[in-house]
């Protein structure tokens, strides 16, 4: 079924580009995420490897970034870019906020690793989707294999600085993700409702007072209606 889902989505030539770039435009974010993680860690171990993680976060932006140029060269001109479903289909992070700076080690690998999972699974499933286009599913195949590496190094790492509390720290990962994914949805809905309510408020409420409005407008004397003054205008008091 999702399989199904993602070679829908990922079809539209204008909607494969258009995600493409927002994938390229998060990698970055996120490389420069792990560049300031690096700068605040005192661990040497995670310093060194937040800076390749970092490396490899630009590499996947640029090549993202130029996949989906490669792309919208070739799309008509004037072809509108559909709707982009990034809730079916999300990156890496979606619109996670990451505050590395209120972040310790431990609680910033496991977010990086419960990440790093998710987006390969979910790259997994793109390579598969995109057998029709070889060329970006290549691209998503390459950048599996830093996700996989991603995942398995930040899950050591958490290992060895909370050896005893690392599956705690996960837990509470897990549960952050959970709570920012409800406040994602309760948003969306949030806003689907109100435009709905505002939808119904212009065409239920507005044309009664239309038409009363008309009515008055029937009873008003036409041009301009001269007023006799009741005392002469001596002041404007």
């Amino acid at each position: 079924m999702f399989l199904f889902l993602h070679r829908w989505i990922w079809h539209d030539p204008g909607r494969r580009a258009r995600k493409l770039f927002d994938f390229a435009e998060t990698e970055a974010d996120g490389g420069r995420d792990l560049v300031r993680a690096a700068e605040l860690t005192q661990d040497r171990t995670l310093r060194r490897l937040y800076m390749l993680h970092a490396a490899d976060e630009s590499r996947h932006a640029e090549l993202f970034r130029t996949r989906g140029a490669a792309l919208r060269r070739c799309l008509p001109a004037g072809l509108s870019t559909p709707a982009q479903l990034n809730w079916i289909s999300p990156g890496e992070r979606g619109l996670d906020d990451l505050r590395v700076h209120a972040e310790s080690d431990a609680s910033l690998l496991a977010f990086l690793h419960l990440s790093e999972k998710s987006a390969a699974g979910h790259f997994a499933a793109y390579v598969d989707a995109l057998k029709a286009d070889p060329i970006t599913s290549a691209v998503f195949q390459d950048v599996l294999k830093d996700e996989t590496f991603h995942m398995n190094y930040t899950l050591a790492q958490l290992t060895r600085v909370a050896p005893k509390r690392h599956r705690l720290v996960l837990w509470r990962a897990r549960l952050g993700r959970l709570w920012k994914a409800y406040l994602r949805i309760m948003s969306a809905i949030a806003a689907v409702m109100g435009t709905m309510i505002l939808t119904l408020q212009y065409f239920v409420l507005l044309p009664p007072f239309a038409l009363l409005a008309k009515r008055a407008e029937r009873h008003e004397p036409q041009g301009w209606t001269p007023v006799s003054p009741e005392r002469p205008l001596e002041s404007q008091y």
